[in-house]
């Protein structure tokens, strides 16, 4: 509406000085034309410049997220870096557990995220800021400038469980290179039966009348136990690099 109240005044303004005969009101009408002309420009750069008539307004969302990770033994969250100075990262997640495709956090730098361990699901909340109007009248005034419901900024809190690991994209790639690699797997296999045959030994130490369903127990659990203590290992000789 001020945009039309502008433009009318303008137009006014004009009519009353030319086409007016008496100068006396011709000229009081032409005064008050501009008054309002220049009125409504002062309040239109108010708008937009503060942001007058307006308040931040926050909406909330929760989306629950899935490893990004295609091994289901190694759940991981992984993030890009946006920039040289790296002081804004991507972060990549499936929305499902079957998702084919990754969705990711935007690449704004209106954009805050910040990750945290829970012992709850793996999850994205979400609080977006807009700027909407104070009131219908604010509204009715400036509707047309369209800075009503425009996006100011917003902050991602990324909640992971204990057992996710999270590393950068470059990480990911070193870390599935070298898991990848036929002389880790062989240094990996040695080790592991090396490792499993001593907790199997200092079990049967301890109780001598093991039985094979019970050797086969502390057998699997070793394993399981050896290939975690190696990966965490390897984890933290990557993001060392």
């Amino acid at each position: 509406m001020i945009v039309i109240t502008l433009v009318l005044c303008a137009v006014l303004a004009f009519v009353f000085y030319v086409y007016m005969s008496k100068r006396a009101l011709a000229n009081t009408l032409t005064v008050l034309a501009i008054v309002g002309m220049l009125t409504s420009i002062f309040f239109m750069v108010k708008n937009d410049h503060d942001h007058y008539g307006l308040h931040n307004v926050t909406t909330t969302s929760t989306q629950k997220i899935y490893s990004a990770s295609p091994s289901k033994q190694l759940p991981m969250m992984i993030y890009q870096s946006i920039g040289t100075a790296n002081k804004h990262q991507v972060y990549v997640y499936k929305t499902s557990a079957d998702a084919k495709k990754t969705s990711h956090t935007k690449a704004k730098v209106t954009t805050k995220n910040v990750v945290k361990r829970t012992t709850g699901a793996n999850r994205i909340v979400t609080k977006k800021v807009y700027r909407e109007y104070k009131s219908d009248l604010y509204s009715f005034w400036f509707g047309l400038s369209g800075n009503g419901h425009k996006y100011v900024k917003e902050t991602n809190t990324i909640y992971v469980n204990k057992d996710w690991t999270v590393l950068s994209a470059t990480q990911a790639k070193k870390l599935q290179k070298l898991t990848s690699s036929k002389a880790f797997q062989a240094k990996q296999k040695t080790a592991a039966t090396a490792y499993v045959k001593q907790q199997v030994m200092a079990a049967m130490t301890k109780n001598p009348s093991l039985s094979a369903a019970e050797q086969k127990k502390v057998t699997k659990q070793a394993a399981a136990a050896y290939q975690a203590q190696a990966m965490q290992q390897l984890i933290k000789q990557v993001k060392a690099e």
